[in-house]
């Protein structure tokens, strides 16, 4: 049996730049930061004990006996990628946060889905390895519109700045920063659940066919990510700064598609700036699931009290990225 650990991710300031319809004309960067929150899978071989041959659970339960059968896009494609052998499979997901929710989950699942069963084979990859296997499953196998930066942040964890090349290569920069430091910036987020788990597809489908017509927007949002590293750098309190950057960031990604916001998360918004966010954002590509702000921690409880008809969710950073929790890759248990 062997469990894999994968922490989510939440992404503050260049998205939209990450996906490859825009970084293949003009280059991309974000700032990502991985959280101790974690999606866990958790793969064992199957005893021959039973008329299926492979068992999945997740929010279904699927007992199949070729892989021909799984619904699960995500475990089918990485199982057709690896040319699962004959060796009957269970497989378990288990996350501390909500799927469809903005933090990279569906990444998060391919990460650690690749790196428990690699580990199970015996033949564990590299941090840049999942990260490149599973933007290869999401982008060509799936077909999925997802930018790159979910996989990689997921695989690497830790605070980085990601630079995407033209010629689909990208570079990992970690940020580094004081014990103090590190603190400060955690004393100042918030993270929200507003209470919408949505599939973002439309809304990202949406943004890849307009960037053409919001180059200059996107230019911007890229150029945010080194004018955010300056103030994260810098030796002054930063947080009302990066507050006021993040504010017009999201104002920003507002523009590239009509369904990146709505009524509900524009009125959590504007609350939360009424209370004493200097700025925040919606995660992931849009129409709902977790949002963040940056706040004065003395103004913090007055903002959880207007928002409270919302999921709090205090976090740290973390820093090591998908992990083997547990392995012990051989017999049947």
């Amino acid at each position: 049996m062997v469990i894999s650990m994968t922490p989510y991710r939440l992404s503050f300031f260049g998205g939209g730049t990450d996906y490859p319809a825009w970084y293949r004309e003009n280059g991309g960067a974000v700032v990502s930061a991985s959280i101790n929150k974690y999606c866990y899978i958790t793969c064992r071989y199957l005893p021959p004990f039973f008329n299926h041959k492979h068992r999945f659970v997740y929010t279904e339960v699927e007992n199949v006996v070729s892989i021909s059968e799984i619904k699960h896009p995500a475990i089918k494609a990485v199982l057709e990628s690896m040319n699962w052998g004959k060796e009957g499979l269970e497989i378990h997901h288990d996350g501390d946060l909500p799927a469809r929710s903005g933090l990279g989950s569906s990444s998060s699942f391919t990460v650690g889905l690749l790196n428990a069963l690699t580990s199970l084979i015996e033949n564990p990859l590299t941090k840049r390895g999942l990260a490149d296997k599973a933007i290869h499953v999401e982008q060509n196998i799936i077909k999925e519109s997802v930018g790159s930066q979910d996989q990689i942040a997921s695989a690497y964890g830790g605070i980085n700045k990601i630079e995407f090349a033209r010629d689909d290569t990208y570079d990992v920069q970690p940020i580094i920063l004081t014990p103090e430091k590190k603190k400060y910036l955690e004393s100042h987020f918030m993270l929200f659940f507003t209470g919408i788990s949505r599939y973002a597809t439309e809304a990202a489908k949406s943004q890849i066919k307009n960037i053409g017509a919001r180059k200059k927007e996107l230019t911007r949002i890229k150029q945010t990510v080194d004018e955010a590293l300056s103030l994260i750098y810098s030796s002054r309190s930063f947080a009302p700064e990066l507050g006021d950057l993040m504010h017009e960031a999201w104002r920003y990604k507002r523009s590239l598609s009509d369904k990146v916001s709505n009524k509900i998360i524009d009125d959590i918004y504007e609350a939360a700036r009424e209370s004493g966010a200097y700025g925040g954002k919606l995660m992931g590509a849009g129409a709902g699931g977790f949002m963040v702000f940056i706040v004065k921690p003395e103004l913090q409880e007055r903002v959880i009290e207007r928002l409270k008809g919302l999921t709090y969710v205090p976090f740290e950073f973390e820093n090591f990225g998908s992990k083997i929790a547990l392995y012990q890759p051989n017999g049947l248990g």
